[in-house]
């Protein structure tokens, strides 16, 4: 039977060359210089740290970290970084460990890129003049994304639901365009892998937006038949479920109570983490996640709540030119459901950048919007650029009101690194661009203004990549090398204050983390003597299998605390803003039995969802 897709459809030869000029972009933006840089506090030790004890303990089921279970998430970046910690000698080329834990967040962000590419090549939504260009321009929209090239280089869960969401709603509106030349099952599969890297978020996100598009399209249940979707719940339950099964029949109540309870229910209905913001929130991190483009992305927008506004008379396309308004309602979907969220993390909007991404591109097609919003986004977009390129040229006026602890020399080292004004510049290229091409019929022209985000990536990102990790991590890493070299036999772990499970990741040991608190101190003292973790546990100052020191990672702002001076420690070493102390447990016993006089209670037994 003859295609749905129309003349304008390239050969397969050319889709080729096509996706290999996507992925080509695809591995410079994301693979090149991937494991220079060592983990970023907080949350990629963890889930590194929680890989590695999979590939070295064999326990594939339930993630740990520092000798307890970690339950944010299901296990498949679990897995898929610690396929990266197994390969013998892994640790000779990967000496930091952040080409395992890094990994499958960029390939499973090529792999997104090259789905789209090919969905735009082979299902061209213009009715004239197709090209190539129009793909790529999509691909690097979405791999060019602020939040998809920070979340598409690290070691979290983010980028892989990002990716396989995305790639089963790509599938699943490819068989609603074309339902005897697409697979019905393909899509399906990856919604389970959704599942199986975040939960039921995937879920619910999948079924707004095939609910909001089915309504929109007057076919609800003609497009349920297409799509398959009782047979296709069957498949998310047979590859999803036996791991929530397992887990349960393993860990038990603290793991539903974890999981679906805190990491999933209560994220939802309450704020976690002081990470509650205002409703327009999501609002602000969509114009910043598709900047320069953010103009072409509102126009489309625009164009889609006017179709639907007029409801009595919208336009109802056929099924392979209705991307554009599936995009649209991917988008709105995602928006909708996290707006309602409780808990508001910018991470959060990583699923609707694809659909962001298709929305930019078709925004300057000739059937899609009137001649002067193109304009008027065109306009904007030189506007925008110039005034990014004038505040990242005046940041002597602003850096300085930069404060972070952590790095007290931050100011002076980003000043001298000339990044900021690499940065400007880049934005007066793009403006400069913008005005040059802005009158002239050249398709695909949105990749003229890509070129510079291009370069940006090796002049801009990468060496801020460097500088934060010089100035953040590598001390932590020089401390975590001191400690190992520097403990006896028997002698406890521990890192007082800023609390960076980095220092676990690099040790490989299990690390006492307190804060600062009256209370923190009294349970670094209790904890040392009873305190019991998967492969590790407490142990008495005296005796055989005591020790009566302990090795002490500190921060200054601990330091000065009046109850951790006078301790008589013996500093041996100071990495930045950290200090080794090696104290004696007897002094930390004397000054944990004064302030139990004062009334101070320990506290590190109540429960605590996200302990580590």
């Amino acid at each position: 039977m003859k295609s749905l897709t129309n003349s304008f459809s390239p050969t397969l030869k050319q889709r080729r060359r096509g996706l290999l000029c996507i992925l080509f972009f695809g591995l410079i933006i994301f693979v090149w210089q991937l494991g220079s840089t060592g983990l970023f506090d907080e949350t990629p030790p963890l889930f590194a740290a929680a890989s590695r004890a999979m590939a070295e303990t064999g326990n594939w089921f339930t993630p740990q970290v520092n000798g307890l279970p970690r339950f944010d998430k299901p296990p498949l970046v679990y897995w898929l970084m610690g396929m990266g910690f197994s390969i013998p000698g892994n640790t000779s080329w990967d000496p930091l460990g952040t080409w395992a834990a890094r990994l499958p967040s960029a390939l499973s962000t090529i792999f997104l890129m090259i789905v789209l590419g090919d969905t735009m090549m082979k299902y061209p939504q213009e009715e004239n003049n197709f090209n190539r260009r129009t793909a790529v321009v999509t691909s690097l929209v979405f791999a060019l994304s602020p939040l998809v090239i920070i979340w598409g280089r690290i070691a979290v869960s983010d980028a892989l639901l990002c990716s396989t969401l995305g790639i089963s709603l790509l599938f699943k509106w490819r068989r609603f365009a074309n339902p005897e030349g697409e697979v019905w099952w393909l899509s399906w599969i990856f919604l389970s892998l959704a599942v199986l890297t975040k939960g039921p978020v995937a879920l619910v996100l999948s079924g707004l937006i095939i609910l909001f598009f089915a309504l929109f399209q007057n076919n609800f249940l003609g497009i349920l038949k297409i799509l398959r979707v009782i047979p296709g719940l069957f498949i998310v339950f047979i590859i999803s479920f036996p791991w929530y099964l397992i887990e349960l029949l393993i860990e038990g109540k603290p793991f539903l109570d974890s999981f679906f309870g805190y990491h999933n229910l209560q994220r939802f209905t309450s704020v976690v983490n002081s990470h509650g913001e205002p409703w327009w929130f999501f609002l602000i991190v969509l114009c910043i996640a598709s900047i320069p483009f953010t103009p072409f992305l509102l126009i489309s927008i625009w164009r889609n709540v006017c179709n639907i506004s007029h409801w009595s008379r919208r336009l109802i396309k056929k099924p392979e030119k209705s991307l554009f308004e599936f995009s649209f309602f991917w988008l709105i979907a995602v928006f909708i459901f996290f707006t309602i969220s409780a808990t508001k993390l910018p991470s959060y909007w990583l699923p609707a950048t694809p659909a962001a991404s298709v929305l930019i591109s078709l925004s300057l097609t000739n059937n899609i919007t009137e001649e002067f919003l193109k304009t008027l986004a065109w306009k904007f977009t030189i506007f925008l650029s110039l005034i990014f390129s004038i505040f990242l040229f005046s940041s002597k006026r602003w850096i300085l009101l930069i404060n972070d602890p952590e790095i007290p020399n931050f100011k002076e080292e980003l000043s001298n690194s000339f990044l900021v004004e690499k940065a400007g510049f880049i934005f007066l290229l793009i403006a400069f661009l913008g005005i040059i091409f802005f009158s002239r019929k050249i398709y695909g022209k949105l990749l003229i203004l890509q070129i510079p985000i291009v370069v940006a990536n090796f002049l801009v990102v990468l060496p801020t990549f460097d500088l934060a990790d010089r100035l953040r991590q590598l001390p932590l890493r020089q401390a975590s090398e001191l400690l190992l070299n520097s403990q006896n036999k028997n002698e406890p772990l521990v890192m007082v204050g800023a609390m960076k499970p980095s220092i676990h990741f690099y040790t490989n040991q299990v690390i006492v983390f307190e804060g600062r608190s009256k209370n923190a101190f009294l349970n670094v003292s209790d904890r040392l003597k009873n305190e019991n973790r998967r492969g590790w546990k407490g142990r008495p100052i005296y005796g055989s299998n005591g020790s009566e020191t302990a090795l002490l990672l500190i921060d200054k702002r601990s330091v000065a605390k009046y109850y951790w001076q006078g301790l008589n420690p013996k500093v041996l070493g100071s990495f930045g803003v950290y200090s080794i102390w090696r104290l004696k447990r007897e002094a930390l016993e004397r000054r944990a039995k004064s302030l139990k006089m004062e009334g101070v209670i320990t506290n590190w037994k109540n429960p605590r969802p996200e302990r580590f």
